[in-house]
């Protein structure tokens, strides 16, 4: 991709996102994910109705006049997006790419964030972290992360999500917000998903496509995986091929379910022909 059709397409995303932080989830942003607590703000003179616990004596002594303490909501925070860049992310039977919904979907978020001033960091990760961007504020930050998210070629196909989420506990030392955004075609996580939800405000937003779920009958097809490259003949006339292929898929989505309610962590599905806004909010006002 040439760098004019790069910069066409991140100010696209840029245009449509950012209208959806600033309209729409801007507001419930706030509201959903709090600071860290209350902050000291002013000294300002006492009137009636305030909360005498809030006094400051020692200007009260020097003035004469009884003053009182201003706090104000620490709203400072730190959001990570964890991007899942491996090959199964390269599928979409509708309008878009899995991987196009998570740039968008991270996008939004990212510009929501920027909106309360918070800082936003990105880690890219395969079976292996791919590209880690530190937190950072500011409008450039979060296009150079959708630039990152659009054109950055991964070197694996390949899953592996407690790899990620191992890294995230190293490199994050305070908590954070953090939304990981995959297909969640794979296992072996939940016990390092649940150490990471012990320290972090962490939400899972599954993104598939609904030709994921099940497979048609379409006769002797050819199909590729799109991890290992490998390419195998399936009969999807057989009833046995497609009701394993279900119960296969059946068992990983109820594997992510169970995983992330149990270490305490949110989640999300989007699939790829439904709006993932009216997802997210509702996810959001669930939350608030």
């Amino acid at each position: 991709m040439d760098t004019k059709e790069l910069l066409k397409k991140v100010r696209k995303i840029e245009i449509k996102t950012r209208r959806l932080s600033d309209h729409i989830f801007g507001g419930e942003y706030h509201s959903t994910f709090k600071g860290r607590g209350m902050t000291f703000s002013e000294v300002r003179q006492y009137h009636f109705g305030d909360d005498v616990r809030n006094i400051d004596w020692n200007v009260t002594a020097r003035t004469n006049q009884p003053h009182v303490k201003v706090f104000e909501e620490e709203r400072e925070l730190t959001m990570m997006i964890m991007a899942d860049v491996s090959g199964s992310e390269l599928f979409g039977t509708q309008n878009q790419f899995k991987n196009e919904i998570i740039t968008e979907i991270a996008a939004t978020l990212a510009f929501s964030a920027t909106q309360n001033n918070d800082k936003i960091g990105l880690i890219l990760f395969s079976d292996d972290i791919e590209l880690f961007i530190p937190p950072k504020k500011g409008r450039s930050h979060v296009l150079r992360i959708i630039r990152e998210l659009i054109e950055f070629q991964p070197k694996s196909k390949q899953t592996n999500i407690a790899q990620a989420l191992k890294f995230l506990r190293n490199v994050m030392k305070k908590k954070a917000i953090v939304f990981i955004m995959s297909d969640f075609i794979a296992d072996d996580y939940k016990q390092t998903l649940k150490i990471a939800a012990g320290k972090h405000d962490i939400t899972g937003i599954r993104i598939f496509d609904k030709h994921e779920e099940a497979i048609p009958n379409l006769g002797m097809v050819q199909m590729e995986d799109e991890e290992s490259g490998e390419l195998m003949l399936v009969n999807t006339n057989s009833k046995t091929v497609r009701k394993n292929y279900a119960k296969f898929y059946s068992q990983k989505v109820n594997y992510f379910k169970d995983s992330f309610a149990k270490s305490g962590a949110g989640s999300v599905a989007c699939r790829t022909d439904e709006s993932y806004v009216k997802k997210l909010l509702g996810y959001f006002k669930t939350r608030g």
